[in-house]
């Protein structure tokens, strides 16, 4: 892995929220506390990414409140450039989240209605002002389905990305819970997202639905192959797509690899990075983000693919031992993370 480039700046666009949640061991409303941090997917990117050191900026709409600003200063002093973040009215987005334990998964309640972000986030952003001078613009299938103003700004966002040459990468992230509050249009709207992106992070699920067609080979691998296969057909500007694989013994002990596919003219170079085995997962959520922030780095720093790939496997696997959404380690540490022998205490 080598030094790092003066590289432009990279934009993460989407909501900003607040997460509650019961002490372990307990299920929503069973206790009398909640604990509150700040999250939202593509917030928890810009934020590893910023202390990776890369410049980041973070663009989204907040609430005109203690909370909304509270939320604001918690990504910026990560080192998030936050000059993009738009005050107006609305609440703020909330999400509940039971953590799971033993042979209970974890459970996620969306209270996100009427945010600040639904009521503006179309209306809200000169796009080809936020771009200027930008690389990489990272983007997820969480925002349209927020809704129709959601949809808007995503679409607007990407659009504009693609009109700027600045790459897309784009974090498929469905969301049926929120989709399934209003009559949009998931397979359409996140292949007009996946049409301008360059690097997505999706696997056959994610291709089935937008594609509308199955892969249902019993091997996952040749499942894969024939996802990005079709995937790279449909999306002329996708280069490469990447995702995570995770196998469950139980909530807490849990095993994590990763495969990055990529085109060479009509083949498919596929790139694997070697399990990590987790116990006593303190909590995944936000995982995904670390990976995809852990890869986006990888990338913007012109690292081999297979290099990339494993840094942010490595940086997904320390997100699974901190409470948050946030992924709270730098470089370094995740660098050092990737070798075998790194569990001796630090004096």
């Amino acid at each position: 892995m080598g030094t790092l480039p003066t590289g432009g700046r990279i934009l993460c666009f989407g909501e900003m929220l607040l997460r509650l949640n019961p002490p372990e061991g307990e299920r929503l409303m069973q206790g009398q506390a909640l604990t509150v941090r700040p999250g939202g997917a593509e917030a928890n990117v810009a934020v590893s990414l910023a202390r990776f050191g890369v410049p980041t900026a973070a663009v989204s709409v907040l609430p005109d409140n203690a909370l909304g600003h509270g939320v604001r200063d918690e990504v910026r002093k990560h080192g998030v450039d936050t000059s993009g973040v738009v005050f107006g009215t609305g609440r703020m987005g909330l999400y509940f989240m039971t953590p799971g334990a033993v042979r209970r998964p974890a459970e996620v309640l969306y209270d996100r209605a009427d945010s600040a972000f639904v009521r503006h986030a179309d209306t809200a952003f000169d796009w080809p002002v936020l771009l200027d001078g930008a690389d990489w613009l990272h983007v997820s299938g969480v925002t349209p389905a927020i809704g129709p103003g959601g949809t808007r700004a995503a679409l607007q966002a990407v659009d504009a990305a693609r009109a700027a040459g600045v790459r897309v990468s784009f974090d498929g992230n469905f969301r049926g819970k929120l989709w399934s509050e209003w009559a949009g249009d998931p397979p359409g709207t996140l292949s007009h997202m996946l049409s301008t992106a360059s690097l997505a992070f999706a696997d056959e699920r994610d291709f089935a639905l937008v594609l509308g067609r199955t892969f249902n080979d019993a091997d996952p691998r040749a499942r894969r192959r024939a996802a990005a296969t079709a995937a790279f057909e449909a999306f002329p500007t996708l280069d490469r797509i990447a995702c995570t694989l995770r196998v469950q013994e139980s909530v807490a002990d849990q095993a994590l690899s990763a495969v990055m596919l990529t085109r060479s003219g009509t083949e498919v170079v596929e790139t694997q990075a070697e399990p990590i085995h987790m116990t006593g997962v303190v909590d995944r959520v936000g995982g995904g983000d670390a990976f995809a922030a852990g890869v986006l780095f990888g990338l913007w720093s012109g690292w081999p693919d297979a290099d990339a790939l494993s840094f942010g496997l490595a940086a997904a696997g320390l997100k699974h031992s901190v409470h948050g959404d946030f992924n709270l380690f730098s470089a370094a540490e995740v660098r050092a993370a990737m070798d075998p022998g790194s569990f001796d205490i630090r004096r």
